[in-house]
């Protein structure tokens, strides 16, 4: 049986979440040119990614 779509919805949401707090603890061990990429990445990831990139200061 497969799932419902809000399921599937709160699934998603908390890989999310998950990546996000991964992305967070590497922040302070990457250069310049990865923190490019990290933001490329989240921008891709999630629509709040603006505020993400501001508040961490990848660009």
């Amino acid at each position: 049986m497969s799932l419902s779509e809000r399921k599937k919805e709160i699934n998603c949401r908390r890989k999310r979440r998950a990546q996000i707090s991964k992305m967070k603890a590497k922040l302070p061990t990457i250069d310049a040119a990865a923190k490019a990429v990290m933001a490329a990445k989240l921008r891709k990831m999630t629509p709040g990614a603006e505020l993400l990139i501001k508040e961490w200061g990848l660009e």
